[in-house]
């Protein structure tokens, strides 16, 4: 790794899950090649050891160590302050790549001599397709989503806002929104936008720092000639109230910001007409397919009922 004319600064956020960390850590020293980089490690003051002790086997990786958790946003805008790449690569700690994709999107990005925002393909760790991309919130497509249209027709482009990521793309295409579990833009576009807005602590930041880059006329790209494995969101299992509150949190956040006063009321009801009609539904899953993660997740919406997230 350059200290100079680094092409891309690799920022990666973590709390706990030192397993992760070190399995996203030697994924990226096997895989990038043909490319200069820097890994800066965020983390957000974890509990379960001293963070120094993995990243010390890793010579040249900075480490900023938060005095506490200050959310996802927060954390890359500040190692986004030390960083000297030409680039920002904002990589997830629970990803691991499998191919030279910090090269391959790199070299795509120089290429189109365009201000972009670009993302990978995200895949499960079977290596089937993840929501990678999707379109911004829209009455219609939150309609959608809480009333599982999106689900029961995922390749369908009216009823599912993440469509491209399940049908058989070859080429990159302009998108709305790419996932921030992988998000490549350039350092001086993001330091124009100030970074992520921090009033996200978790979720929805992404769409938010999208909206506002795509309103300067600029491309977000979904780039679907790499893959990474991406292993959260898998599956219910791995769902906690930690998730479900920010999920909901970020989303009306979201909502509040970027929705006019009408179009904000709507959206509400929609969102929280999805929650009710997901207590029930959760309840019964649970019971017909004895599974008591579905039980717990019908809890989680309930929970959800009683959050005050505007400010």
């Amino acid at each position: 790794m350059s200290s100079n004319l680094i092409d891309v600064s690799i920022i990666i956020v973590n709390y706990n899950n030192f397993d992760l960390l070190v399995n996203c850590l030697n994924s990226i020293l096997k895989y990038s090649v043909d490319v200069t980089y820097e890994i800066i490690v965020v983390d957000h003051n974890s509990s379960e050891g001293d963070v120094s002790d993995v990243i010390r086997k890793y010579e040249g990786v900075k480490l900023i160590k938060n005095s506490s958790n200050l959310g996802f946003g927060a954390a890359n805008n500040a190692g986004s302050r030390i960083a000297g790449g030409k680039y920002l690569l904002l990589l997830n700690n629970d990803t691991e790549l499998v191919e030279d994709s910090v090269s391959r999107v790199f070299k795509y990005a120089e290429i189109s001599g365009e201000h972009l925002i670009v993302g990978c393909k995200l895949l499960n760790a079977d290596l089937t397709p993840q929501e990678s991309t999707y379109s911004f919130p829209s009455l219609w497509n939150i309609f959608t989503e809480n009333f599982f249209l999106s689900k029961m027709f995922p390749k369908s482009k009216m009823l599912n806002k993440a469509y491209l990521s399940f049908i058989d793309i070859s080429e990159p295409v302009d998108t709305d929104v790419v996932k921030g579990a992988f998000l490549f833009i350039n350092s001086e576009c993001y330091s124009d936008l100030n970074g992520f807005d921090e009033r996200f602590y978790f979720y929805s930041e992404e769409t938010d720092l999208c909206l506002r880059f795509k309103r300067r006329k600029n491309k977000i790209i979904y780039f679907p000639n790499t893959s990474i494995i991406h292993y959260g969101g898998e599956n219910v299992g791995n769902d906690s109230w930690f998730t479900h509150k920010n999920l909901a949190i970020g989303k009306i956040q979201y909502y509040q910001k970027n929705f006019r006063a009408f179009k904000f009321i709507c959206a509400l009801i929609l969102h929280y007409s999805g929650i009710i009609v997901r207590i029930p539904v959760y309840i019964l899953l649970s019971f017909f397919l004895m599974k008591k993660a579905y039980l717990y997740k019908s809890f989680y919406f309930f929970k959800q009922l009683f959050l005050c997230p505007f400010k």
